[in-house]
């Protein structure tokens, strides 16, 4: 096991749970190896690159860990199921952005779905900002909350003439709020719920490097409660 140092805080004025846990994996090299030896594609039509099926297996030797984390921070019951685990790489520049990677997201309305995000990069990639819509205050988006929020936020968008500015979420905005923000570190990783609005902090100047050795390499996994 590594030696594992854990920090969890609340977000916002909602208080949303992050946990950030510095030297995650035992074996975080072999795990970008094990990347580069993949086949990357693009899933989708959200996350702005590519992205490779993980091993689930490299969470193994954390299962303990996390179940603590998860029952002790995130109110879990005594089991949890994995929904999703890919290696995912940043590769599209600013103007080939779809209207909705301009603006911070959430990664669906179930309250008790975490995200897992463990770095596999240098702070040089960015590491991930949060956010409070300004208008509704939301800092997260539930199924009683969707309709609003989207509602809410297409006039917004369509008064300011129709689509968001080409290029990454960077701190504060017209319409969004910057309220916390985690700083990228090799073999770091976050816990946050997925309805939590958050960005990945893309850099000015970004290489957009589709070599998992030398981009923004990450491991996204989201976890359920049982």
């Amino acid at each position: 096991m590594p030696d594992l140092f854990i920090k969890a805080r609340r977000l916002g004025r909602e208080g949303q749970p992050l946990v950030v846990i510095d030297d995650f994996h035992p074996e975080p090299e072999r795990l970008v190896e094990d990347a580069a030896a993949r086949p990357f594609n693009p899933r989708g039509k959200f996350y702005p690159g590519i992205r490779a099926a993980a091993p689930v297996q490299h969470l193994q030797p954390l299962q303990a860990m996390l179940a603590d984390v998860l029952t002790g921070v995130f109110g879990y019951g005594p089991g949890a199921a994995l929904k999703e685990c890919n290696y995912s790489l940043v590769i599209t520049p600013p103007g080939e952005l779809l209207p909705m990677q301009r603006l911070p997201h959430y990664d669906g309305t179930a309250v008790q779905t975490v995200a897992l995000l463990h770095y596999l990069c240098g702070p040089e990639q960015g590491g991930t900002s949060f956010y409070r819509h300004r208008s509704t205050g939301f800092e997260t988006v539930t199924q009683d909350r969707f309709e609003t929020y989207r509602d809410t936020l297409g006039t917004e968008i369509a008064a300011a003439g129709g689509e968001p500015v080409a290029d990454y979420t960077r701190g504060d905005g017209d319409q969004f709020e910057q309220i916390d923000q985690v700083e990228a570190r090799f073999n770091r990783a976050i816990l946050y719920r997925g309805i939590t609005l958050h960005s990945g902090d893309i850099p000015e100047g970004f290489d957009f490097n589709a070599d998992p050795r030398r981009g923004r390499l990450t491991v996204n996994t989201f976890l359920v409660e049982r």
